[in-house]
């Protein structure tokens, strides 16, 4: 089975991201799915599962696995709907869901453009790290993303945008714990 995977890595590396980038526009241009997907992602389990996604990328970069890393972030950006939809949620989780909503689907101007490339960029710089065997730097860019991500939460979701500050530090703790953990193992 590992033989199947090395082999035919970049194929399927390919094959993810094209479902990945198929998922995205589902997302965006269809409203029903947007808004069925939205609909589920008030269920904050997710927000707890989604940066634990991080962990298998960065063993899949560490392993040199371009299959392993595309599939991960297609699993990643599954997951915001894998739960079902929460019979009640949190004020500030929906009007912070409510933000990000409006933000996806409203103008894409220059600034929102370059805003969302960060988020490739991320995961680029963060598999190079660990492609290279650099954990500090790969933990460091780790931290990066998830004091980004609270940093635009809060600038764009204001008051609501802090329901996102609880499960990105337990995230990224146990990302940290576990990735270290992991790549330091002798």
């Amino acid at each position: 089975m590992i033989l199947f995977f090395r082999k035919y890595d970049k194929a399927l590396s390919i094959a993810f991201a094209l479902l990945t980038t198929g998922f995205f526009v589902l997302t965006i241009f269809n409203k029903d799915f947007f808004n069925w997907a939205f609909g589920r992602h008030h269920n904050q389990l997710s927000w707890y599962i989604r940066p634990l996604f991080l962990i298998p990328f960065c063993y899949f970069a560490f392993k040199k696995s371009w299959s392993g890393m595309s599939a991960t972030i297609f699993f990643l950006f599954t997951s915001m709907f894998w739960f079902s939809k929460p019979a009640e949620s949190n004020q500030s989780v929906v009007e912070f869901l409510e933000m990000e909503k409006e933000w996806l689907s409203g103008n894409w101007d220059f600034t929102k453009m370059a805003a969302a490339l960060l988020i490739p960029l991320s995961f680029a710089s963060l598999g190079m790290a660990f492609w290279k065997r650099s954990v500090r730097i790969g933990l460091t860019v780790l931290v990066l993303i998830a004091i980004g991500k609270m940093a635009w939460s809060v600038a764009y979701g204001g008051k609501s945008g802090q329901s996102i500050i609880v499960p990105a530090t337990v995230g990224l703790l146990i990302c940290i714990g576990i990735v270290w953990r992991v790549v330091r193992k002798p």
